[in-house]
């Protein structure tokens, strides 16, 4: 049994306070909400741009950015000052009332929606993404006469909740929970790296839809009702750049062929824009690439910088008007909170004021022809790719530049956390995120604000990270 004056937080030195934290966190706090990547977890004790630092005030460079949400850098005054204002002056109010910034953020975003896409549509926000996705589940239900079948992509992920959970395609979510409404089938994505040799990257794309669109050639492939022309599935959910999947990019050809097989068949698109929306990959939202309309787009994170609980959701008017999704459909206590809403509406200033399209693309040019380089130069790298500071590096083992090495992106982790990469005389530590569907794929998402400096620095620091964990 642990002693209560655990709790006082005298410890004397950095590293006894260290022990102490950690010995009340394996005792008291639920792991079901965190992921440990590493052995000994970093306790982080500050914030600022594109670094966190330690207890010791170590800096680590922050390559994922709380898996892209916060875009503008830790500690952003600006963002931090539209929130300040806000909690002088409005910071609590029931979502059953109204209050200007929810208004005119909701009007933001979706009058840029029908400039992008053409569609008049509505938004709807939440507190976080799967919560958004929730949301949608019931939107696209509703439209669609309650069907409960989707499709989603193999690799894609869309959440932990009960709903989002069923359309994501890691069964280790749902294994120990059942479903509970809502069913995938699943549908292979075009990762060209681990896909068939031979095809080129838009062959690929192209061979995949047309994998997808033989379902529909005849009733006993299980969708689809040719004498009524209806389909047992309602929506296709998909990320137009997978995130926790590894950040696999599509060749440009493979959404367009995929909505007009949708388009056929009567099935609607949701695009979850989560981890990235908001110029991740040098546009507001990731599918303007790919120049398709979705008929649902869930967002989140970024939205506020990390700094409060935000999320949302536009859909066409068809799907979300007052008449067909009422008052009263869904709810959460603090969706379009204040505080959000008004973080929020600064940041989308910011990225109207800002040039973020030219200077993302711009630095991930720049990143990206760096770790071609680091490619060329390690052999556990087996595939980079990019699409703005949306970047990969799936690591691999060494003998073949292809095996999947978990292992290997295992030890990185842990050696990044240790503070101890050296650059321009000075010790740094490095804050990586790993995704992949092997989870062998280090996922790049430094803040949108990283400087051409920093990214020479995280260059030089994988550098000796690659070298470090490369089998001798």
């Amino acid at each position: 049994m642990l002693d209560r004056s655990l709790l006082t937080g005298t410890a004397t030195t950095a590293e006894a306070e260290r022990e102490r934290l950690l010995t009340l966190e394996n005792a008291y706090c639920s792991h079901g909400d965190t992921v440990h990547y590493t052995e000994f977890p970093k306790i982080f004790e500050r914030c600022e741009g594109s670094f966190m630092y330690d207890d010791e005030d170590r800096p680590f460079l922050d390559l994922q950015m709380w898996y892209s949400a916060v875009n503008f850098g830790y500690g952003n005054q600006r963002l931090n000052d539209a929130m300040r204002r806000q909690l002088e002056r409005l910071p609590q109010v029931a979502s059953q009332y109204l209050h200007r910034e929810k208004i005119e953020l909701a009007a933001e975003i979706a009058i840029g929606a029908q400039e992008r896409f053409g569609r008049k549509g509505r938004v709807h926000f939440n507190v976080g993404g799967a919560q958004a996705i929730e949301d949608s589940l019931k939107i696209v239900r509703n439209a669609c006469g309650g069907k409960s079948l989707m499709f989603a992509f193999e690799g894609g992920y869309h959440g932990r909740t009960l709903g989002a959970s069923a359309i994501t395609s890691s069964y280790r979510y749902r294994r120990r929970y059942g479903h509970f409404g809502e069913r995938a089938q699943f549908v292979e994505f075009p990762y060209h790296f681990r896909g068939p040799r031979g095809m080129s990257k838009e062959e690929y794309g192209l061979h995949c839809v047309r994998k997808f669109e033989r379902l529909f050639e005849s009733e006993y492939n299980g969708v689809w009702d040719p004498k009524v022309g209806q389909s047992e599935y309602a929506a296709f959910y998909v990320e137009p750049i997978q995130g926790t999947g590894g950040y696999v990019i599509p060749p440009a050809n493979f959404f367009p062929e995929l909505k007009r097989v949708l388009d056929k068949h009567g099935i609607l698109l949701v695009v979850d824009e989560i981890q990235m929306g908001f110029f991740r990959t040098g546009k507001l939202w990731s599918i303007e690439h790919f120049g398709v309309q979705p008929d649902v787009l869930v967002f989140g994170k970024a939205l506020t910088n990390g700094l409060n609980p935000l999320s949302g959701v536009w859909a066409r008017e068809e799907l979300i008007n007052p008449q067909i999704f009422p008052a009263g459909s869904t709810h959460s206590t603090f969706n379009a909170n204040p505080l959000g809403t008004a973080v929020a509406l600064e940041a989308m200033r910011m990225m109207q004021e800002e040039d973020f399209g030219a200077s993302v693309m711009e630095k991930g040019a720049h990143f990206l022809e760096g770790i071609k380089e680091l490619k060329k130069k390690h052999a556990i790298v087996g595939d980079v790719d990019g699409l703005g500071l949306a970047l990969r590096i799936e690591i691999c083992e060494p003998h073949d530049s292809y095996t999947p090495s978990k292992k290997l992106v295992d030890l990185m982790a842990d050696e990044a956390m240790k503070g101890d990469l050296v650059y321009g005389g000075e010790r740094y530590g490095l804050v990586l995120d790993i995704g992949g569907y092997h989870k062998n794929v280090i996922t790049l998402a430094p803040a949108l604000t990283i400087s051409h400096a920093e990214i020479d620095m995280a260059l030089a620091l994988l550098d000796q990270l690659f070298t470090r964990v490369t089998p001798r």
